[in-house]
C-alpha cells in the first residue's frame, strides 16, 4: 500500500469526522437532523454522527451509503447502539442502490462537497424520493464574499488531495434549485471560530413537487 492509499484509508476518515463533529456543526446537525420523516435515506452516512440526531419515533425505515467501508463501520456501530435496524451499503451518490420513489426523505449533511458528479447525484435524489418528498441538507461551500472565495479557488487544489476530494466552491442552493428541488433555506452564515475560506455553510428544506 503506498502512502497515497494508506492515508486515504487510515488518517483522512479520522480527519474528517472529527472536523465534521466539532462544536458548531453539531449545533448545525442537531437543527436539521431531527426534521427527518417516514422512510428516510442518508447520502454519506459514513461515521453515524448523524445518528444521535434522528428522532426514531419518527422514522419507519433508514437506509444510506458510503463510499468508505472504515466509515461505513463506525455507521453500522452507531446504529446498534442507537438500537435500530439499518440498511447501510457502500456505494456512491451517482448511483445510488435503491428503486425509485423509495424514501419520504433524504438527509445530506456535509456530503455534496467531496461526490464525483453533483449534478449525478442531485439527479439520483430526486429519483430516490418519493412525490412531495423532502431532502434536509446542511453543507458548506461557495462563500458569497469575493475576497473569501478567491482564497477558496486557490486552497482548493490542496484542500481536495487531503480532504477527501471535498471542494470549496461548489454552490449549495442553487445546485438543489437546478436540479428541480423547491429549496427552502432555513439558515447560512460563516461557521464561528472556524476560517472563512472553509466555513461558509447553507442548510435547510428542498422537496420534490412531483
Amino acid at each position: 500500500m503506498g502512502i497515497s492509499s494508506w492515508y486515504e484509508a487510515n488518517i483522512m476518515p479520522r480527519l474528517i469526522t472529527c472536523a465534521c463533529s466539532q462544536g458548531q456543526v453539531m449545533k448545525r446537525r442537531a437543527a436539521v437532523v431531527p426534521m427527518a420523516r417516514g422512510d428516510v435515506f442518508e447520502l454519506g452516512c459514513g461515521g453515524g454522527i448523524n445518528h444521535a440526531f434522528y428522532d426514531a419515533a419518527a422514522i419507519t425505515s433508514y437506509a444510506g451509503i458510503d463510499p468508505h467501508e472504515g466509515l461505513l463501520g463506525a455507521a453500522r456501530e452507531a446504529a446498534q447502539a442507537k438500537g435500530w435496524a439499518a440498511d447501510l451499503r457502500q456505494g456512491r451518490g451517482e448511483a445510488i442502490p435503491f428503486a425509485d420513489a423509495s424514501f419520504d426523505c433524504v438527509v445530506c449533511t456535509f456530503t455534496l462537497c467531496s461526490v464525483s458528479d453533483p449534478g449525478q447525484v442531485m439527479h439520483e435524489l430526486h429519483r430516490i424520493l418519493r412525490p412531495g418528498g423532502q431532502a434536509l441538507f446542511l453543507e458548506h461551500g461557495r462563500a458569497p464574499d469575493r475576497d473569501v472565495r478567491r482564497w477558496q479557488e486557490r486552497i482548493e487544489p490542496v484542500w481536495k488531495r487531503l480532504a477527501g476530494g471535498c471542494h470549496l466552491t461548489r454552490p449549495i442552493g442553487e445546485a438543489l434549485t437546478s436540479a428541480g428541488f423547491a429549496v427552502e433555506t432555513l439558515g447560512q452564515g460563516y461557521t464561528p471560530n472556524a476560517p472563512r475560506f472553509a466555513g461558509w455553510m447553507e442548510w435547510g428544506i428542498a422537496r420534490k413537487s412531483r
